[in-house]
């Protein structure tokens, strides 16, 4: 069975981890601050999960889920992710984040920042625009009338195939919408995000939003 390998606990990598392991993955999961912190995560997650450094869990992970804060990027171990399908979860929080002008302009998005840091890599856009505790609450089995979809980009085939196949086993369907240049579309302040909605209405979500919202 494929290991997650998860840098970022916070609500979106708990819940993934959790979704992962009810659909039997391992998951190896870190922190900023250290294993012995996510003790009482990893006992909820049960056997299937351990805490770790980031970069062990890096090294760990079959796949590995980036989901830190856009600040800490370069925090972001590399030579352990190298090759390896990453998602990235990322949305850009000025408040947070401080302002990135790049980004301010729409000229990248935050997968293609990430994608620079980890240039052996293939990063792949995963849940970003849906609420943290949805991952573990929305899903349903696939053929559902209205089945929620998650969108995803990437400039690797293989890495949005594997993201078409942990959202159906998580309980969503997928919608592809090209390279990460086009991952802008699902992040914050556009009409994709953080609402549930089916195919069409997420295709419709997509045509309509801003670069610049």
């Amino acid at each position: 069975m494929t290991t997650l390998g998860i840098i970022g606990a916070g609500n979106i990598g708990s819940n993934v981890a959790r979704a992962a392991v009810a659909s039997g993955y391992d998951v190896v999961i870190a922190n900023s601050r250290g294993p012995e912190t996510l003790r009482d995560l990893v006992a909820e997650l049960g056997p299937r999960a351990r805490a770790a450094s980031a970069e062990e869990a890096g090294a760990a992970g079959d796949v590995v889920v980036v989901t830190v804060p856009l600040h800490a990027v370069e925090k972001v171990p590399v030579e352990p992710l190298a090759g390896k399908v990453v998602l990235d979860t990322n949305n850009y929080y000025f408040e947070r984040d401080g302002h990135i002008e790049a980004l301010d302009k729409g000229e990248t998005t935050t997968s293609e920042i990430l994608q620079r840091h980890l240039p052996t890599s293939k990063v792949v856009k995963a849940f970003n625009h849906i609420v943290a505790t949805d991952i573990v609450a929305d899903g349903s089995p696939a053929g559902s009338p209205g089945r929620r979809v998650l969108a995803t980009a990437s400039d690797h085939e293989d890495a949005v195939e594997f993201v078409t196949r942990l959202y159906d086993e998580f309980g969503f369907d997928t919608v592809n919408i090209g390279p990460l240049s086009e991952s802008w579309r699902v992040e914050r302040d556009r009409p994709a995000y953080v609402v549930a909605q089916n195919a069409e209405e997420l295709r419709a979500n997509l045509a309509i939003a801003n670069r610049l919202p």
